[in-house]
């Protein structure tokens, strides 16, 4: 099941604002190459590289089917590639910039990977990602006690995803460690308004329901479905209905 940019976009607005507040952490002196990781339709990169219009910026991603309409947007400092974020640090280019927003925690082993990214950054260069805190929110932790129940446990075989998200504490030392500065790591609450259950299941329906709908023949991820959406019900009785999403944005410059 690919990933879908017009079922991702429909909450388009509530996606863009940590992108915005992540960027306006970002500092243009300095900055002559960047890389956004898991740039998705490639929108993001497009206003990045409009705002810092004399650095050179690379999108990556690894679905084919995000990056159609970023070929659109390409322009004398802007490209995209179709590539994993594994690939990206096999490769072992630096840059001044590595940025992400949004993507990353789909990579696993954050204990491991954030340190070969930070090594990826130039002395002076900076380092600026965001990302859901999954675990940390209540309709990612509906889907993990839904995969654990029957008959979705033997439906998905015993697959769940588990979300790789370390602790604040954890992500603040790893910059320390790997020698930033100016290091800015907090946690923040965009909320969701939602008159009815369906708005809630749309939200995720386009990002963290995609693995679990994949593993699903039609009628198990109908069946799915409804129960995910009787837990939603569940969880949020009266509507209209407060979302609290939380996501964790992370800065920081290495010295």
């Amino acid at each position: 099941m690919p990933w879908n940019p017009e079922k991702y976009n429909q909450f388009k607005n509530i996606r863009f604002q940590p992108f915005f507040d992540l960027s306006e952490l970002i500092q243009s002196d300095g900055l002559k190459t960047a890389v956004d990781l898991g740039c998705g339709t490639g929108e993001q990169t497009k206003i990045l590289s409009e705002k810092f219009e004399n650095t050179q910026f690379i999108g990556i991603d690894a679905s084919a089917e995000m990056l159609v309409k970023s070929k659109n947007l390409e322009s004398d400092n802007l490209h995209f590639k179709q590539k994993m974020t594994e690939d990206f640090i096999q490769e072992g280019n630096k840059f001044d910039l590595i940025f992400s927003n949004a993507a990353l925690q789909w990579s696993d082993n954050h204990g491991k990977l954030f340190p070969q990214l930070l090594n990826l950054v130039n002395i002076n260069g900076q380092f600026a990602v965001q990302m859901p805190m999954q675990g940390d929110n209540i309709l990612n932790q509906l889907l993990l006690l839904l995969a654990d129940e029957e008959p979705f446990k033997t439906y998905l075989k015993g697959w769940r995803r588990d979300y790789p998200l370390l602790s604040i504490d954890h992500y603040t030392n790893i910059l320390f460690e790997a020698g930033l500065e100016r290091i800015n790591v907090m946690q923040k609450v965009y909320p969701i308004i939602a008159n009815d259950v369906e708005t809630l299941f749309e939200f995720i329906s386009g990002s963290a329901l995609i693995p679990y709908c994949e593993r699903l023949s039609e009628m198990q991820r109908k069946e799915f479905t409804k129960a995910f959406k009787d837990k939603i019900v569940q969880a949020f009785p009266k509507f209209p209905a407060i979302y609290a999403f939380k996501r964790i944005l992370m800065y920081g410059r290495k010295s």
